[in-house]
């Protein structure tokens, strides 16, 4: 019996240091600098704008650069390509693709001026597009890291992107939020009431997406995104439970994607400046 149990527990010794041996083969193989980009120029003449635009000002370097941070086993690929009509942006196949139309598709609900709550014009498409590719960079994180997710993972893609962006200085992640808001709120605005079609949509409606992102933002910081949970009529039977919706987020994200992040380069790359002058102008071309 002593020697079946010795085996046992020399079994189980054994079994444990192959798994260790494993898992620090993995981390040893995670790297910082693991996103590549390429910007595919367009074949429909309508995105040369758009295509120049975002060449000129380094759109993709600067994304590239903002998620050095984190630590991949392989490559990540951030693709700005023609979408065959389609405005879109997804994972897939260790490579984000970002389509000209979705990007041309933000303009429609951009504003003239700064709104009565602040809202600048260039934030409307900055914020939006910040947060659909720090989106679908977290459904790479999934996938690369196999991470478990108890809930719906677009939801879940939602909370990791705002909480990337929360971690920014304040005034851009107030810009951030604020833009990206404002966006869902005006598509709202634009569109029929969802039908049963949208609403069983693996994503949410885009007025959830908003009162999920304030409520997000609220819980990091009361102070600083008051303003946006008052002009986005947040309810405050939400409000109050705001602080520990952050909380459980925060908590999921450090023990589950901490670990790959090189916390001295993120501390480093997200307290740079990354935001245009809110008097830049995005497109020079009449919309």
């Amino acid at each position: 019996m002593k020697n079946i149990r010795a085996l046992a527990i020399s079994g189980i010794i054994l079994i444990t240091a192959l798994a260790m041996t494993v898992c620090n083969a993995v981390e040893a193989r995670e790297k910082t600098n693991q996103v590549r980009i390429k910007y595919v120029p367009p074949t429909n003449p309508a995105h040369q704008h758009t295509y120049d635009l975002l060449k000129e000002r380094q759109s993709l370097e600067r994304l590239q650069e903002f998620l050095s941070p984190f630590r991949l086993q392989w490559k990540l690929n951030i693709v700005l390509t023609g979408c065959d009509g389609e405005a879109d942006a997804m994972y897939s196949d260790d490579t984000i693709t970002i389509c000209y139309e979705y990007i041309e598709d933000l303009q429609k609900y951009m504003p003239e001026k700064t709104t009565p709550a602040g809202v600048n014009p260039i934030d409307t498409v900055i914020g939006p597009f910040v947060d659909t590719v720090l989106h679908e960079f977290a459904h790479a994180l999934f996938d690369y890291h196999d991470i478990p997710i108890l809930g719906r993972e677009e939801d879940a893609a939602d909370q990791v992107s705002a909480y990337i962006y929360l971690q920014t200085g304040k005034d851009e992640a107030h810009r951030l939020i604020s833009g990206t808001v404002y966006t869902y709120l005006a598509e709202v605005q634009d569109t029929d009431p969802p039908d049963a079609e949208e609403f069983a949509d693996e994503h949410s409606t885009s007025e959830q997406r908003a009162f999920n992102l304030m409520c997000i933002a609220y819980g990091a910081d009361p102070k600083l995104f008051a303003d946006i949970v008052v002009q986005g009529k947040l309810p405050q039977a939400r409000v109050e439970i705001c602080e520990e919706e952050y909380e459980l987020i925060s908590f999921a994200y450090q023990s589950l994607i901490g670990p790959h992040i090189d916390s001295r380069l993120a501390k480093k790359i997200f307290d740079k400046s990354w935001l245009p002058e809110k008097t830049s102008q995005i497109f020079n071309e009449p919309r």
